[in-house]
């Protein structure tokens, strides 16, 4: 079954981003000790190469909602939800797109943690794995 953008809601397009940039901000948030802003960045750079129907969402110049907070915990209160949420919507609508989300969250976490050289802390390593529990979690 292909997903097109016409069966996704407004809602359903805004749980995408919420669920795939606050993955990103997340790590920002865990690397705050090293470098936030270049974790960001490469995370965004890597969601930004998202092909297939949901790298057209991705890459929609809307507002993310919901995506500010005062502590990385009320951020992970919205976003790690998101993330089973975004899972379960796509894997009704279209598998296919489900492991294109999946793998494009993984590969900007990846390049979120990899801010700098060598492997990436404890808090970050900690953070990409709750990110992986939620979208496994759907």
């Amino acid at each position: 079954m292909s997903l097109t953008l016409a069966a996704l809601t407004a809602q359903d397009k805004n749980t995408l981003r919420t669920a795939a940039y606050g993955a990103v901000s997340l790590m920002a948030a865990a690397n705050a000790a090293g470098s936030p802003h270049k974790a960001a960045t490469r995370g965004a750079i890597a969601l930004t190469s998202a092909t297939g129907q949901v790298g057209h969402v991705l890459a929609a110049k809307t507002r993310i909602e919901n995506l500010g907070g005062t502590t990385t915990a009320a951020l992970a209160e919205r976003v790690l939800p998101a993330l089973t949420a975004a899972m379960d919507l796509l894997n009704q609508q279209s598998p296919a797109e489900a492991a294109n989300f999946r793998s494009t969250v993984t590969v900007a976490v990846e390049a979120a943690a990899r801010a700098h050289q060598g492997e990436p802390g404890p808090a970050p390593a900690a953070m990409a794995r709750k990110i992986t529990a939620a979208l496994d979690a759907a």
